[in-house]
């Protein structure tokens, strides 16, 4: 365990607790930053909600969530009794502005034992409904005044609609200012995510290529095995498109189409992407049809299990019209990418579990080689790989050995794993140490979330309006409907296959 600090002291208020999303995903994250030496030498964990316990009973049930879900697996007893040592409870009640004048002073009297003023991370892991009672539970308490060290951070889905978000987003900047608000995804956490931009603008090579003389499509594709397993309650009221696309998606949409920045600056990336937004062709109520297709998935089989149809899943409407899979046809109308299709899909209980962007290039001008030595077995395409694999393939055609002129498809490929013999960090611990000291490039700004309800508003009115008829329409295991298929083979393309593994 290294010790050197490299972030100011740290107050770090964690709502919600005793929820699954602590559990599971930000105390781990906090245990390895502590292990990788990236937490302040003052450090507290403070677990905040409902629950009666004491601080030794929370840091049991964040032992046994680190143990399961970190990914260096159980912490050895030296660094977890350190670490524990850091971690207190407080109950408190969203509704009560007594709970939050006893946080205040909680707060105070660390500061004023440590004879310092610490930041503070007021981190938000509940449900939706409770962001607008704590901020301003917070802001009756006098704690978000400090415009400088005080920050709050917020988790998706930042409402279920244009309207809701804004009404949640007017809520929380009434108490806070937008430098103070994080709107965290996770997403934008990942190494291969972030390398996309020094892919771009740190290499001559792609650059130069990387417009629509050269491009024939984009794909972004994420899609996983799973189903909605216990989450049907939540998954019923929300969808692929809320899901994963609303923010998941259309951040490597701008990540891929943006122009260059400027600085490595978080205003002036963000901006870089707002710009990107702002491009995007709207989509009418009355070309819906034209620009996106979704599905449902139906029984089926994937690695040799037989598993149920998504309105057999716990929790689900056995008439849903909810939907698991979820394509749009896109359309970047600036210089760079005018006529560029952007395809985007997204679903669950699909063929595998991947998440990739292929770059696919158009094919040469004029066609040198016959037909019969095999040109068009594969199109050449830039493969940036997220998920199950880290890393970049450039796919391309070379010709055999042997003195027949014969072409076939080879890949150049790049691993992060292999390339730096180490182990990439999660996602929320990058994020999360990146709220610590204040860089805000990895998080959304709130006009980003607004234009991109915007833009999916028409398909959700339109999808809401006009229950799918063929629900459920692709059988688990499949890669998706045929409407899917249908929307791109309107233009005379067909999806990229996936770049798996020992593929």
């Amino acid at each position: 365990m290294k010790t050197t600090p490299n972030t100011q002291d740290t107050l770090f208020v964690l709502f919600g607790a005793g929820g699954d999303l602590s559990w599971r995903l930000i105390v781990p994250a906090l245990f390895n930053l502590f292990l990788d030496g990236h937490l302040p030498e003052r450090f507290l964990l403070l677990g905040v909600d409902r629950a009666a316990i004491d601080d030794a009973a929370l840091a049991e049930r964040f032992h046994q969530g680190i143990t399961q879900y970190s990914r260096r697996g159980v912490p050895d007893a030296n660094s977890w009794r350190t670490f524990s040592s850091l971690i207190r409870h407080q109950r408190l009640d969203a509704d009560s502005a007594q709970d939050f004048t006893r946080l205040a002073d909680t707060l105070a009297a660390h500061d004023t034992e440590a004879g310092s003023q610490a930041e503070r991370v007021f981190y938000l892991a509940t449900p939706p409904a409770l962001f607008a009672p704590i901020a301003r539970g917070l802001g009756a308490a006098g704690l978000a005044q400090d415009r400088e060290h005080v920050r709050i951070v917020v988790e998706k889905p930042l409402g279920h609609d244009l309207a809701s978000f804004q009404a949640i987003n007017n809520a929380l900047c009434s108490i806070f200012t937008e430098a103070q608000l994080f709107r965290i995804d996770h997403f934008l956490g990942k190494e291969t995510v972030q390398n996309i931009l020094a892919m771009r603008f740190a290499n001559p090579i792609f650059e130069p290529i990387w417009n629509r003389r050269y491009v024939d499509h984009v794909t972004i594709t994420v899609t996983e095995t799973l189903g909605v397993e216990k989450r049907g309650g939540y998954y019923e009221n929300a969808g692929a498109l809320r899901d994963m696309v609303q923010n998941h998606l259309m951040q490597l949409l701008c990540l891929v189409a943006m122009e260059p920045p400027v600085a490595y600056d978080a205003d002036d990336i963000r901006n870089k992407k707002m710009d990107v937004l702002h491009a995007l062709r709207p989509i009418t109520p009355e070309t819906v049809h034209e620009f996106a297709a979704r599905g449902q998935y139906a029984e089926g089989w994937i690695q040799g299990a037989h598993l149920p149809g998504y309105r057999d899943e716990p929790g689900v409407d056995p008439h849903s019209n909810t939907e698991t899979y979820a394509a749009l046809k896109l359309y970047v109308d600036n210089w760079r990418w005018q006529d560029v299709p952007f395809y985007l899909r997204t679903g669950k209980r699909l063929a595998a579990d991947v998440s990739e962007i292929s770059i696919r290039f158009r094919d040469v001008p004029h066609r040198s080689f016959p037909a019969s030595v095999g040109l068009n077995t594969q199109p050449v395409r830039l493969v940036i790989q997220m998920h199950p694999e880290q890393g970049i393939v450039l796919k391309f055609m070379a010709k055999e050995p042997g003195s027949q002129l014969r072409l076939r498809p080879v890949d150049m490929r790049f691993s992060y794993k292999e390339a730096f013999q180490t182990e990439a960090p999660a996602a929320y611990e990058t994020l999360l140490r990146d709220v610590m000291i204040g860089d805000a490039t990895l998080f959304m700004r709130a006009d980003q979330v607004e234009a991109a309800w915007q833009l999916l508003m028409p398909i959700l009115d339109v999808w809401a309006e006009n229950p799918a008829p063929d629900f459920p329409n692709y059988a688990a295991g499949a890669w998706g409907p045929e409407s899917a298929e249908m929307l791109i083979a309107q233009d005379g393309k067909s999806w990229l296959t996936p770049t798996l593994p020992n593929s």
